[in-house]
């Protein structure tokens, strides 16, 4: 039985941090028309609980402590769309213009991969880490279903790139189930929440299923995998997120009070935390077993 649960405002970016600015290009090709003060994406906690995420189109990195005040962490030329943070305290990051990137704990910038075989990244998006420290990362650009090519890698540990997947229409979210063994893709302009192996049989492509299908809104965006392997989607421009079982049942529907833009979420433990772009804010809710 699918639980409907209204999530409450835990922190909002404060004023002084609105980008006051004219729109840059990235503004222009997304949100033609409009005047944004943010954009938010990609959270992650790190191990004194603070909250990282990321500004898209205006390449600022914030933290936020466990009381919600915020931090401006870094500012520097990018488009990053989702954040990890090390146990050395260096950042991993996905950005849509700089490719596959890592501040070491100085702040200093590498790159870490910019492109697969001399062709250069469509425009990343998400991101997660696997259990065993490999990096998956979904490369969207404005694929969609009228151009079904964005893609799906996966960073080893060894520094090797693989090519998991080139037929995804807008890749965006991605997780991956408790144990490492499944991973869940969000392929936005098809509306669904595809599952395949991580460590998959076949010499080229892995089997792909649809482990979601989705109706209205955008599509789903951002991904978090519970510790018990439930999987939270962000429905983007829906105002709501739903948590699905692993059987893909609905376990729970997660609407807000205020604001469409639900990018991405997060679990720590039972609390859900959920990015809401358009006013900039953060909400929680209890999410019982």
């Amino acid at each position: 039985m699918t639980k409907y649960i209204t999530a409450e405002l835990w922190s909002r970016l404060p004023k002084h941090f609105h980008y006051k600015g004219e729109p840059n290009d990235w503004v222009k090709m997304t949100r033609p028309g409009q005047k944004l003060h943010s954009f938010l994406e990609g959270p992650c906690f790190d191990e004194h609980d603070t909250l990282w995420l990321v500004d898209v189109p205006y390449g600022r990195i914030f933290r936020i402590n466990d009381d919600g005040k915020w931090h401006q962490h870094k500012n520097y030329d990018g488009e990053p769309h989702s954040i990890k943070v090390k146990d050395d305290g260096s950042l991993i990051l996905t950005d849509y213009k700089n490719g596959l990137i890592e501040f070491d704990a100085k702040g200093k910038m590498s790159v870490l991969a910019e492109g697969y075989k001399n062709k250069p990244f469509k425009g990343l998006s998400d991101l997660t880490i696997a259990p065993n420290g490999d990096l998956w990362f979904t490369d969207s650009g404005r694929t969609s279903l009228s151009d079904p090519t964005g893609n799906v890698f996966r960073y080893k540990t060894d520094g090797k790139l693989v090519h998991i997947l080139n037929n995804v229409p807008y890749p965006n979210g991605i997780a991956l189930s408790p144990d490492g063994k499944l991973v869940y893709v969000a392929a936005t302009r098809a509306n669904a929440v595809w599952r395949l192996m991580a460590d998959y049989p076949d010499k080229k492509w892995p089997m792909v299923g649809t482990y979601v299908q989705m109706s209205g809104g955008l599509g789903p965006d951002g991904l978090a995998v519970h510790d018990n392997g439930n999987l939270a989607v962000a429905h983007a421009q829906a105002g709501r997120a739903y948590i699905y079982n692993i059987f893909g049942d609905t376990v729970a529907q997660i609407d807000l009070p205020e604001g469409l833009w639900i990018t991405s979420l997060i679990f720590k433990e039972n609390t859900l935390y959920i990015v809401e772009a358009q006013t900039a804010s953060i909400y929680i809710a209890e999410i019982l077993e």
